[in-house]
C-alpha cells in the first residue's frame, strides 16, 4: 500500500508524520520529509465521501499489480476474486465519477482488467472461475473440486462489466476498446451450457473439465444469485428460456412464502431473512425499485429484511455486547473462529460493517446512523487504510485484522446508488435489460404485496 490512515476522532488536531516504505523483499526506504495533516468536522456528505474514498482504495491501491483485478482478501498476494472484481469495476466507476482518480486513469485501469480477463484468464464455456491467479490467469481452486466455471461469480463480474460498458461511452480509443472487449466476453458466456443438468430447468453453479457436474449445486432461490438468472435470460447469444426463472430459480425454500417477523413483513426469504448479502449482491447494479416479479418488490423485501435485522439487534436475545439500533448487520464475513455466515438464527456476535452500509439504498436513515456509530464509537479498532475492516465481535473482544473482497465490494456501489443512482442507471441502460424484464414477466410500477 502507498498510504496510511491514522484514526484520531477529534477535531482540530494537527499531527506530523515521517513515512518510510517497506518493500516486498523486506528492505525499507528512507523516511520522507515531514508532512502534516489536520482533522476537521465534516457533514454527512463529506463523511460518505470519506468512506467511499477509503473503501475505493481496496480496489485501486490494493489491486493486483499485473492484472488490476481485485485480490480475494487482505492480505493475499496472488489470488483474485472474479465476483470481487465485478464489484471492483463498479467501485472504480464511482471513483472516477467522484473524482478519487481521473476518468482517464480509471479507464486505463478498467482496460487493464478486461484485457487480462479476455486474453489470459481461463474460462469454461465462457464462464470464469471463482478465483484465479492475478499474474497468469490460471484457476486457483476455491475448494478441491472447484477448478472450473463458477456461474454466480461470473454473473457478479458481468453486472460490473455491463455497467462500466455504458459509463465509458466516449469516442476514445481506450474507452472504445473497453466496450469492445466487454461486449465480446458478455456474448461468449454460455449460460445455456449451465442448464445441462436436471432437464434444462435450472442453472447450475459449477462445471469442471475434470469433475464435470460433481459439485452439483443448482442455483435456486431465494439467495444472492438472482442476477445469474437475469443475465442468462438477457444474453444476446446464449439465453435461457424465461420459464427457467419460475421453474428453476423461484422454487427454492426462500420462495415457499413470506411471513411476518417481529411485526415486519417479509415477502420472500428464509425465516429471519437470512444473511444480508442475499439482499444486496444482485442489486448493486440491477435496480429493483418500482418493479416486481410475480413474487414481490425486491427493494421493499430488502428493506424489510434489513429492518428485521435492526429490530433483532435491538431485542438482542443472546445479549451480545454492543447490539443496538445503531449496531446491526449479520452477513457472511470473517469471524473469531474463521469464516462465518451470520444471520438471525446463526448469530455468534460478529458484526460486519458491510451489512448495514450496503443496505443504504433500502434503509438510508438507519444505515447512515449506523455508519456514524461505527466510525465514531469503534473507529479506533475497525477503521484502517482501506476503510472499515471486515468484521468485529465485541462479546469476544475480537477485531478482524484485514478485509474480504466480497464484503468491501458492495459498500461503494450501494452507498452511491443511494446518493446518485449511478451504478443502477448505467447497468439498467444496457439495451438487453428491458427486453429481458418484459419477456420474464416483470411489472414496472406495481405496488408490492406479500405472496399469499
Amino acid at each position: 500500500l502507498t498510504l496510511h490512515s491514522d484514526f484520531i476522532n477529534e477535531n482540530g488536531i494537527t499531527r506530523w508524520y515521517r513515512v518510510a516504505a517497506t518493500h516486498a523483499d523486506g528492505s525499507r526506504s528512507d523516511f520522507c520529509a515531514p508532512v502534516a495533516a489536520s482533522t476537521a468536522a465534516v457533514d454527512d456528505e463529506r463523511l460518505l465521501d470519506a468512506v467511499e474514498a477509503a473503501t475505493f482504495r481496496y480496489f485501486w491501491d490494493y489491486a493486483h499489480p499485473v492484472s488490476g483485478l481485485t485480490r480475494h482478501k487482505f492480505p493475499d498476494n496472488q489470488r483474485c476474486a472474479i465476483g470481487g472484481s465485478g464489484f471492483g469495476l463498479l467501485t472504480i466507476m464511482v471513483g472516477a465519477e467522484r473524482g478519487f482518480v481521473t476518468r482517464a486513469a480509471a479507464a486505463q485501469r478498467v482496460l487493464t482488467m478486461v484485457a487480462f480477463l479476455q486474453d489470459k484468464a481461463q474460462r469454461f464455456h465462457g464462464a470464469f472461475p471463482h478465483l484465479l491467479d492475478g499474474a497468469d490467469g490460471t484457476v486457483r481452486p476455491f475448494t478441491p473440486h472447484d477448478d472450473g466455471g463458477d456461474l454466480v461469480e461470473t454473473a457478479l463480474l458481468m453486472q460490473g462489466m455491463l455497467a462500466v460498458r455504458r459509463y465509458f461511452a466516449a469516442a476514445d480509443p481506450i474507452e472504445d476498446e473497453i466496450r469492445r472487449r466487454i461486449t465480446a466476453m458478455w456474448r461468449e458466456v454460455e449460460w445455456d451450457w449451465y442448464l445441462k443438468q436436471d432437464g434444462g430447468r435450472r442453472l447450475f453453479w459449477h462445471w469442471s473439465p475434470h469433475y464435470g457436474w460433481e459439485m452439483g449445486l443448482p442455483i435456486t432461490g431465494y439467495n444472492e444469485a438472482m442476477i445469474a438468472y437475469l443475465l442468462a435470460m438477457a444474453s444476446p447469444t446464449h439465453p435461457i428460456p424465461a420459464a427457467c426463472y419460475r421453474e428453476g430459480w423461484a422454487i427454492g425454500q426462500g420462495y415457499a412464502g413470506g411471513g411476518a417477523d417481529a411485526g415486519t413483513t417479509r415477502w420472500i426469504g428464509p425465516p429471519g431473512g437470512g444473511a444480508l448479502f442475499m439482499t444486496q449482491y444482485s442489486f448493486v447494479a440491477f435496480d429493483p425499485r418500482g418493479k416486481r416479479d410475480a413474487f414481490c418488490d425486491y427493494a421493499e423485501n430488502s428493506r424489510a429484511i434489513s429492518l428485521l435485522q435492526q429490530d433483532y439487534s435491538v431485542r438482542n436475545p443472546h445479549a451480545h455486547a454492543g447490539y443496538s439500533a445503531l449496531l446491526w448487520g449479520l452477513t457472511a464475513s470473517t469471524g473469531p473462529d474463521g469464516y462465518h455466515v451470520g444471520a438471525i438464527g446463526n448469530d455468534d456476535g460478529t458484526i460486519a460493517p458491510t451489512a448495514c452500509l450496503s443496505a443504504m439504498p433500502f434503509t438510508p436513515r438507519e444505515s447512515l446512523a449506523a455508519l456514524k456509530h461505527l466510525y465514531h464509537a469503534y473507529g479506533k479498532d475497525i477503521w484502517g487504510d482501506l476503510g472499515f475492516r471486515d468484521a468485529f465481535n465485541l462479546t469476544r473482544g475480537w477485531y478482524a485484522p484485514g478485509y474480504l473482497a466480497i464484503d468491501q465490494g458492495p459498500i461503494v456501489p450501494m452507498i452511491e446508488n443511494q446518493r446518485s443512482g449511478l451504478c443502477w442507471r448505467m447497468f439498467m441502460s444496457n439495451p438487453e435489460i428491458a427486453p429481458m424484464l418484459a419477456v420474464s414477466g416483470w411489472q414496472i410500477g406495481s405496488a408490492p404485496a406479500p405472496v399469499p
